[in-house]
This record gives C-alpha cells, structure tokens and sequence, in this order.
C-alpha cells in the first residue's frame, strides 16, 4: 500500500487509539502505532517506537503520514501537563507542517470551564482550573496554526466517555464493577445533575471517520454523543438493571474527595475538576450527527458496556 495512506497514531495504547487502529484498518488505511512502548494493535501494523516529547522522535513516527492523529494521555498530574502537553502539541505540529500531514486532535472539554447550559463547538475557552488552562492553551495554539493556514488540522473533542474498553473513566470501575460485583456503587458529586457521556466506540468510530473525511478539516467537531443525558441516579438504576441487582450506591462528595486525596494523588489532582460533577454537564454532538451519524443510546451502551466487562 502507498506511503501516502499512512495513518499514524501518537498515542495508540489507550481506548481511543486501540479501538482506532481497528478502525482505521477496516478502512483499508495502513496504521502506523507510536508510542514509548507500542504494541501492534492489527497485525499488519507498523510500529514505532517515539517519545512525543522529543520533537526528532515524532518526526521519525510522523514520517510519510498522510494523517496523524493524537489521542495519547498523560500521567494526571498538572505539573506533568503544564510541562509535557504544550512541547507535546509543539512537536506534533511541526512534525505534521514538515511532512505535509494532515492532524487530528482528540481533545476533551476541560477548556470550556463550567457551562450554563449545552456545550458545542462555539462555546468560548473560559477554564477554571489548571488542567483546564492546559487544554485551552494547547487547543488554542493549534487553532491559531490552522488559522493561519500553516497546518491541515481538526479538534475532535469528547465529553467524559464510557465503555467496556475505558478503563481510566470513572464509571467502570465505580459503578459497572462493583454492582457486577454485588457492591455498593459509587458517584462523583451531584447524582441528581444530568451529565453527557460519550460512548467510547462511538467516538473511536467518528474520529475514524472525520480523519478519513478531507472536507472535515479545519474545524473542530463535537464527536457524537446521545442528547438525552442521564443523572447519577439513572445511570446507576441502568446499569443495575443489566445485572438484576438493586442500585445502591453512594455520593462521594468534594469533602469526601479532599480527605481521600490526602492518601491518594490522583484523587487529589481529580479535586479541582468536581465542578463537572456538581452542576450540569451537557455536551452536544448535533454538528457530527448532521454530517455523519446517531450515537448510540445510553440503554444501547450501558446494555454493551456492562455485558463487556
């Protein structure tokens, strides 16, 4: 297959990125995983091995791309972000510019801040917290390159999101495995607001697809996320309802966060984000879904989730 089919993942060991892979091979796209330590996810993989933050290893991964895209995660620590995420965007950029490869950035909301009322894509960068001030800063310095039509790029941004395959979100090991269990499930903040979750195949599959799509570039898009948002009370009530156990459960509330995070750092780090939890969290997808395609419902993806794990 030509070099010009390349499509390179910086980033391929988290649930984006595998479930990526897979979709980007059924494509018929040549995937290429980078990473510090990469494992092919299809056989045919070409696998490199690049720190992002060293500029001349991600050039090495980027090379002869012909769309790269950025899903990779870093430690939850914000002294790790303000010092890893803006070099991170810097390398990816200038790599991308000198291989004329077009860039998808999965993002999340934490730009946005606290939002009265849905998030799209016009909804102005107000952080209020520190990781938040990160994403905005990121997410604006790629902006202003694809302003300037120095770079072919788009923002794919999700809201929290959940599956079977997304192991570093909440709601898997806090409410699906411990009602699996027979336990007592747990929820972050407010379990009487309604909170947006994003489908994590869902997403896989749209970033896939607007990768894959050249009219997509040079926007950001909300990836597809059902409207009717549930609150903690119904999520877990759902989720209980797929084992046939009761739903118990428990608020872990910001007080409740603040002891825990004396013992435990990534608790500590999460403090600041509660906000999310404690008012309403509402994303909206209907650019995505006008162009392209429905979610799924959440009944349709608690039933795949909880039978998945």
């Amino acid at each position: 297959m030509k070099t010009d089919q390349i499509h390179t993942i910086l980033g391929a060991g988290g649930t984006i990125g595998k479930d990526l892979a897979i979709q980007l091979n059924q494509l018929g796209k040549t995937v290429r995983v980078a990473g510090r330590s990469p494992t092919k996810v299809n056989t045919n993989d070409e696998v490199v091995v690049a720190n992002a933050f060293n500029l001349n290893e991600v050039r090495t991964a980027v090379k002869g791309s012909e769309v790269v895209y950025l899903t990779l995660g870093l430690q939850y620590n914000i002294k790790v972000w303000q010092h890893e995420w803006p070099q991170i965007m810097d390398n990816t950029i200038i790599a991308c510019q000198e291989n004329g490869a077009r860039l998808v950035f999965f993002d999340n909301v934490y730009m946005y801040g606290k939002v009265a009322g849905w998030m799209t894509e016009e909804t102005p960068f107000n952080p209020c917290s520190k990781k938040g001030e990160v994403r905005a800063k990121i997410a604006s310095k790629l902006l202003g390159e694809m302003n300037k039509g120095n770079i072919k790029a788009l923002i794919a941004r999700s809201a929290d999101f959940y599956g079977a395959e997304a192991v570093n979100t909440f709601v898997l090991p806090m409410v699906f495995t411990k009602l699996k269990s027979g336990g007592k499930a747990n929820w972050l903040g407010k379990d009487e607001v309604a909170h947006s979750m994003t489908y994590a195949p869902d997403a896989s599959k749209a970033v896939a697809l607007l990768g894959t799509s050249p009219e997509a570039f040079g926007q950001t898009w909300h990836l597809p996320t059902h409207r009717d948002a549930l609150n903690g009370q119904e999520f877990i009530r759902e989720v209980a309802a797929v084992y046939g156990v009761k739903p118990n459960y428990s608020n872990l509330s910001r007080w409740m966060m603040h002891m825990a995070g004396w013992f435990n750092p990534l608790v500590k780090e999460s403090i600041e984000m509660m906000y999310q939890y404690e008012f309403e969290y509402l994303f909206s997808s209907n650019k995505f879904e006008s162009a392209f395609f429905t979610p799924v419902s959440y009944h349709e993806g608690i039933l795949a989730t909880a039978k998945g794990i």
